[in-house]
């Protein structure tokens, strides 16, 4: 099968288009036919160099973290799910390719009505958001400020609060207000003078701070937050330990990804997919992860 991975640690270049043999599907796994799979900033950081807490990159690593496409193998005892079916999941790393081999306990079923770009872009970066809001406790009539509300953590993360009945307040670039706004949520520039546009908005300060943005952004955080413990990031982890600030790492479930599959059903969460790259071409995804700032989802779309 075809797949997108890397023989040595380096810049986006260093990805390719590989032929690897084909898995195959153990006792309770499935195989999916890949049809599309999210592209991820913990990508980048792998095929930099990093190597997440619990794995082993081995060469070639293929990369993706999250993925859409259709069952086309059932191992023995899985009863759950068929042949033909159309499903969303995860797994760490090995999806931005053909197929992918994953546990019964890590698919859901995909609804029809969700097209085959945003079904492969929720899982990652939608259960990190869900996981987030949960830990710091997000509840009705809470006033929680979210760093970054633009990209694909964060855009998750604002719906799912304002799902709770929060009022959200995101931080992104000015060209990104009127999507944040469409989002419902409160729009403030980030930059110089970020604490006090923070504070004519919320002059008591805000009861939750998530930061998807970085050391910067935490430090604000600190200045506005009511109460350190519910405070949390997803990037800043250095400078968290050094504050005693929460570090966040998604906490994946087939239960958490069907929660948020129900809000989309709902009507109740979009997603954003800025751009699509075929398979070929995943170094140029990769590229466009790493300028930063982007809104919404970068997606491997699988011929």
């Amino acid at each position: 099968m075809r797949a997108a991975g890397f023989m040595a640690y380096g810049s986006p270049q260093v990805l390719q288009s590989i032929e690897v043999q084909t898995p195959q599907a153990g006792p309770g796994e499935v195989r999916v036919r890949v049809k599309a799979a999210g592209v991820q900033p913990f990508d980048c950081a792998v095929r930099s160099g990093w190597t997440p807490p619990g794995a082993t990159v081995q060469f070639p690593q293929i990369v993706g973290n999250e993925f859409a496409g259709t069952i086309d193998q059932l191992g023995d005892g899985v009863t759950d799910f068929s042949i033909g079916q159309e499903v969303l999941g995860y797994r760490m790393l090995g999806c931005n390719a053909e197929y992918v081999i994953v546990g019964r306990e890590q698919i859901v079923p995909k609804p029809k009505s969700m097209p085959w770009e945003v079904a492969a872009s929720l899982s990652a970066s939608g259960q990190t958001a869900h996981t987030a809001m949960e830990e710091l406790g997000v509840g009705k009539g809470d006033t929680v400020l979210i760093h970054g509300a633009a990209g694909g953590v964060g855009t998750v993360a604002v719906q799912v609060a304002k799902s709770i009945g929060a009022t959200v307040i995101g931080t992104a670039s000015e060209a990104n207000h009127d999507y944040l706004r469409s989002l419902g949520a409160i729009p403030v520039l980030y930059g110089e003078g970020l604490r006090e546009r923070i504070l004519q908005l919320a002059p008591e300060g805000v009861d939750v701070a998530f930061d998807a943005a970085g050391d910067e952004a935490l430090r604000v955080s600190m200045e506005v937050a009511k109460n350190k413990d519910r405070i949390g990031t997803i990037v800043a982890f250095e400078l968290a330990a050094s504050l005693g600030i929460r570090s966040i790492r998604s906490k994946r479930s087939a239960s958490r990804l069907q929660e948020l599959v129900n809000l989309y059903i709902a009507g109740r969460l979009q997603l954003h997919v800025r751009k699509t790259y075929p398979l070929e071409r995943a170094a140029e995804a990769h590229e466009e992860m790493e300028r930063g700032h982007g809104r919404g989802k970068i997606v491997i779309v699988i011929d």
